[in-house]
């Protein structure tokens, strides 16, 4: 457990906590916790799902600029793949993830944000990608992930204006999965997390591999992933466990054991 980032687990979920107030601004330490932590949870079998939280305040406002601003090039370009890095450990966790999205996600912490399965945002929640603003673009997946969710256009848009999108553009454009009263949100990220406590866990874990394997292929090489992870399946006791639940009580009524 880090100065700015934690994990706290209950009940088969996994809480990733960002505190490093007032903005959660994305230092090189708050950065290098968040990849051991994101680590750490991805180990662990009592966790089957993971929520990424900034707080009841705000999710993250982005790097730490004052922190940019003293690097020189040669600085940055022995920093930007350690950042790029932390945030692929998150989107490579494999277990559900969600971002709990409160106040300001921008910049590095949309980008955080992006790395997750699924994003549940207040209603006073401001998304978006400014680098331009600043004279820079996103280094840490934001325009690679982005245009992949909601297209290139869409994605340009965002990028190259660097505005701040509101909750209700965030959703309709599919930036965000769901919008939900401020005060909400760590509890419904909760609610779509808690459903995967008792879980086939290593199952969800090959079915996000095979989604995000075949995003980056083309569609046969995508069919291959998955035909040989569903194959891989049939080696695992909640296999068993499944298919005897289904022939015995019918369909959603297992409780598999992750292994």
């Amino acid at each position: 457990m880090g100065e700015f980032v934690s994990l706290e687990v209950e009940d088969g979920v996994g809480t990733i906590r960002l505190a490093r107030p007032p903005m959660n601004a994305i230092n090189r330490q708050l950065q290098a916790e968040l990849r051991e932590v994101a680590l750490e949870a991805g180990s662990r079998s009592d966790v089957r799902a993971v929520i990424i939280y900034g707080g009841p305040k705000v999710f993250a406002a982005g790097a730490d600029v004052k922190e940019f601003a003293a690097m020189s090039y040669t600085d940055i370009a022995d920093y930007a793949p350690e950042l790029s890095a932390s945030i692929t450990t998150v989107a490579r966790l494999p277990k559900p993830t969600v971002a709990a999205i409160t106040g300001y996600a921008l910049g590095g912490g949309y980008e955080l944000a992006l790395a997750c399965d699924r994003r549940i945002a207040g209603d006073n929640a401001r998304v978006g990608q400014p680098e331009t603003l600043l004279g820079l673009i996103p280094g840490a997946g934001g325009t690679q992930r982005l245009a992949r969710l909601i297209g290139p256009s869409r994605a340009k848009d965002i990028v190259y204006t660097g505005r701040f999108v509101n909750a209700d553009e965030a959703l309709a454009i599919g930036m965000v999965d769901e919008v939900v009263a401020p005060d909400d949100v760590y509890d419904a990220a909760r609610r779509w997390a808690g459903q995967f406590s008792h879980a086939a866990s290593r199952a969800l874990a090959a079915a996000k591999a095979a989604i995000d394997t075949g995003l980056d292929t083309d569609l046969g090489s995508g069919l291959a992933v998955e035909t040989n992870l569903f194959a891989a399946l049939f080696a695992t006791e909640d296999r068993t466990t499944g298919l005897r639940s289904f022939i015995e009580n019918g369909a959603g009524k297992a409780r598999f054991d992750g292994r």
